[in-house]
């Protein structure tokens, strides 16, 4: 391949790129026009419209000194707490997941004896064991980041499992007649084959984490964005609601671009994305 047609390729890619990421974000600002306009003919108060709920934000957090970069203290108090809470648990469900996952798989009989409890588990709404998380954690931090490692763990869990579990039979005769160290084979083979599920799975663990910072602050916390979100919903503040469930949509949105760059450029080896910018 001549370096002219590379460059031509790349080219192509790129404007290709630059026209979705265009065509996207006009279609977002027909929306949002479309939203203001609405709201304004319709003037309910339980609706404000865009520009109000951008104003309210922009008070609410992009208010303070200089010297914090102009970060309130409700950035800090609320906000910054509810992040930690979120990646935190995400975190340690995604460890404690795939290390669970990796092992489970590998094993011949693991899921035939835990597989049943697992069912009766993940079955289990998240938000109705919050009154057993507190006798256990007591009222605070604690009881949030049980909260959210219940919930998504599972996803990480069984994806890996089934990961690991598809790894090609004839990579686990190659390494046996080799003798290949227990250790090497599960991290050159087995992560590598189970990478994409294992993705999958902590993709969808962290939207659940999420959900369930906001659900698990809504009892019993003093702080974080899902108590905020519910005082103003009861001090009947609308514009102040519609500003914490934009901040919720747009920490989604950016967590997920976040964790879709980190995915392409990990997987990267694999053949369906070696055509993605």
């Amino acid at each position: 391949m001549t370096t002219l047609t590379l460059s031509s390729r790349v080219g192509r890619r790129v404007g290709r790129g630059i026209g979705i990421l265009v065509r996207n974000w006009l279609l977002f600002f027909a929306l949002l026009g479309i939203w203001e306009l609405s709201t304004r003919l319709a003037e309910s108060p339980f609706f404000p419209p865009p520009s109000e709920i951008v104003a309210t934000s922009v008070k609410l957090w992009f208010s303070g000194p200089a010297s914090r970069l102009f970060l309130t203290d409700t950035v800090f108090d609320n906000v910054l707490p509810s992040l930690g809470r979120t990646l935190g648990g995400w975190l340690l469900a995604g460890v404690v997941g795939v290390a669970l996952g990796v092992a489970l798989g590998r094993s011949k009989t693991g899921m035939d004896y835990v597989g049943p409890l697992f069912a009766f588990f993940r079955s289990v709404p998240p938000p109705a064991l919050i009154p057993v998380f507190i006798v256990l954690f007591g009222l605070g931090p604690g009881m949030q980041t049980g909260s959210i490692i219940f919930g998504a763990i599972w996803p990480v869990l069984l994806n890996t499992v089934d990961g690991v579990r598809s790894v090609d039979q004839v990579k686990v005769d190659t390494a046996k007649s080799f003798r290949t160290p227990r250790s090497y084979w599960v991290r050159s083979v087995v992560l590598p084959a189970a990478g994409p599920k294992i993705f999958a799975g902590l993709r969808l663990s962290l939207s659940i984490s999420l959900l369930l910072m906001v659900i698990s602050e809504l009892v019993g916390s003093y702080n974080g964005i899902g108590r905020s979100l519910m005082d103003a919903q009861q001090a009947f503040d609308f514009p102040l609601m519609w500003s914490w469930l934009v901040l919720l949509g747009l920490l989604g949105f950016g967590f997920n671009a976040a964790f879709l760059a980190v995915e392409q450029r990990v997987l990267r080896w694999q053949p369906t994305r070696n055509g993605r910018i």
